[in-house]
C-alpha cells in the first residue's frame, strides 16, 4: 500500500476514513460525519486535509464537510446525482469518473439503492474500496431510496472485485449483521466461525472493519443471495430482526 488509511470512530457507530499519500503529502477525509475528531486526528499526524470524498448525502456522512472545508479549504467531491442535497459539493462524481490522492487513482462506481445517487470509490492499486452504506460486514444498507434489484446488482458488482480487496464501510454493524446472518444461513459454518471472532473482538473493544470481498463472499447473506427475490426477502427480514 502506498496510501495510509486511518479509521476514526465518531458518533455512536460511524467510521470516518482518513487517507494520506506520503509522497505528495495529500490527505483525504471520506464521509466525515463530524469535523472535530477528523481535524484533530489529521493535526496530530501533521496532515492537512485537502479533499473530502462523500459516498452519499446522509447527514452522518456529510455533517463535517462545511467545518473541514472552512478550516482547510478542502475540495468536496460527491455524487453528482445528489448535488442538491450536498451544499458544499465542488466536484460532482459520476460512474467511471476518477479521483486522485497523489498519484493513486480511485474509480467511481455508482451503487444506488441505499440512496438514489450513492457511489463507491475503488482504489485498485491499494486493493481497497470505500463503500459508504452500500456494503457492510455481513450486511448491506437499507433500501431507503432504491430497489432490491439495484442492491442485488451492487452486491454482484462488488463481489466481482478481487477477493483480497479491503472493504471500508462506514459503520460498526458487524455484530448485529452477523446475528441475522446466522439465522439467514444456519448451515453456513463460515458464519459461525466468523461470529466467534467478531464477538471476541468486540468484547476487547476492537473494530471489525475493514473486511474483505473474499470474506463477504463466504459470509454475507446479501452478497450470497441467489436472486433479487431472495435478497428482497432477506432485506425485509433484517429490517425487523431483533436478534
Amino acid at each position: 500500500m502506498s496510501v495510509e488509511i486511518v479509521r476514526i470512530p465518531v458518533l455512536d457507530d460511524n467510521y470516518v476514513w482518513l487517507l494520506h499519500e506520503p509522497e505528495s503529502g495529500e490527505t483525504v477525509a471520506i464521509d466525515p460525519a463530524v469535523a472535530g475528531p477528523v481535524l484533530a486526528e489529521a493535526e496530530r499526524r501533521g496532515w492537512t486535509i485537502g479533499q473530502i470524498w462523500n459516498t452519499h448525502w446522509h447527514g452522518d456522512h456529510i455533517g463535517g464537510n462545511d467545518a473541514i472545508k472552512a478550516a482547510t479549504g478542502a475540495r468536496v467531491s460527491a455524487p453528482a446525482a445528489e448535488a442538491g442535497k450536498i451544499p458544499s459539493l465542488d466536484v460532482p462524481l459520476r460512474e467511471g469518473d476518477s479521483v486522485r490522492i497523489g498519484a493513486v487513482e480511485g474509480m467511481v462506481m455508482e451503487v444506488p439503492a441505499h440512496t438514489a445517487g450513492h457511489i463507491a470509490i475503488h482504489l485498485p492499486s491499494e486493493q481497497a474500496v470505500f463503500v459508504g452504506d452500500t456494503l457492510f460486514a455481513m450486511g448491506c444498507g437499507r433500501l431507503f431510496e432504491g430497489t432490491p434489484a439495484q442492491m442485488y446488482a451492487n452486491m454482484d458488482r462488488l463481489a466481482a472485485l478481487p477477493d483480497a480487496t479491503r472493504v471500508y464501510c462506514a459503520h460498526e454493524y458487524t455484530q448485529s449483521n452477523g446475528r441475522y446472518a446466522l439465522v439467514a444461513e444456519p448451515d453456513n459454518g463460515a458464519i459461525r466461525v466468523r461470529m466467534e471472532q467478531v464477538d471476541a473482538a468486540r468484547a476487547r473493544g476492537e473494530a471489525t472493519v475493514p473486511t474483505t470481498v473474499g470474506l463477504e463472499r463466504e459470509t454475507n447473506p446479501f452478497m450470497r443471495a441467489g436472486s433479487v427475490e431472495e435478497l428482497a426477502r432477506r432485506r425485509a427480514a433484517k429490517d425487523v430482526f431483533r436478534g
